[in-house]
């Protein structure tokens, strides 16, 4: 165990210092960049995706009211969206850092204690992340292995599932990624007077 956190630590320190030495001109490390594109691409992919399910709900009710038909399935592939939107999303307003918190008291808070605080609140995220992570990929994995499709639109269930597992992936790396560079930082923080 003790060589186990060894090594995480260590290997945390090297993805610092390799950090460090691939910085680009804006001063922002390439990770950095990379995330922020990808978590544009997502933020792009999931309008056109919200602008589908509008146009297919409005298809939907034309249709069903002006022409007595129905599209079958319309309504899982629009829940499927939202749950691809709502997990994915979480992952961007992660990378962001815009999630909702209680920060109240923490303001009034020392800055040795606030530092404590995020780094706690990073950690925990990891935590969560990786564990809800191995539990929608095992049953996306299973959903996959069985050949489940949803009732209506024939959809293999493995892909709402996965899309899951997807963002909490994404958010596993981003809460990892964010305490790297607070442990980066912990030094220079503790170099100042």
């Amino acid at each position: 165990m003790a060589v186990a956190r060894i090594g995480f630590v260590f290997s945390i320190r090297v993805a610092t210092i390799e950090a460090r030495h691939h910085v680009v001109e804006g001063g922002e490390p390439m990770i950095d960049q990379a995330f922020d594109r990808v978590a544009r691409v997502i933020e792009v992919m999931l309008a056109l995706a919200f602008i589908f399910a509008v146009l297919l709900n409005f298809a939907n009710v034309v249709g069903r009211y002006l022409l007595g038909l129905s599209l079958l399935g319309a309504d899982e592939v629009q829940i499927f969206i939202m749950v691809a939107m709502t997990f994915l999303g979480a992952a961007v307003v992660t990378r962001r850092n815009l999630h909702l918190r209680m920060d109240v008291l923490v303001r009034f808070l020392p800055a040795g204690v606030r530092v404590a605080l995020r780094v706690a609140e990073q950690v925990l995220l990891a935590a969560l992340a990786g564990f809800v992570l191995t539990q929608s990929y095992f049953y996306a994995r299973q959903m996959w292995r069985i050949g489940r499709t949803s009732d209506m639109a024939g959809i293999p269930m493995w892909i709402p599932h996965a899309s899951v597992a997807l963002g909490f992936a994404l958010i596993l790396v981003v809460a990892l990624w964010g305490l790297v560079r607070m442990m980066r930082r912990l030094p220079e923080r503790e170099a100042r007077p």
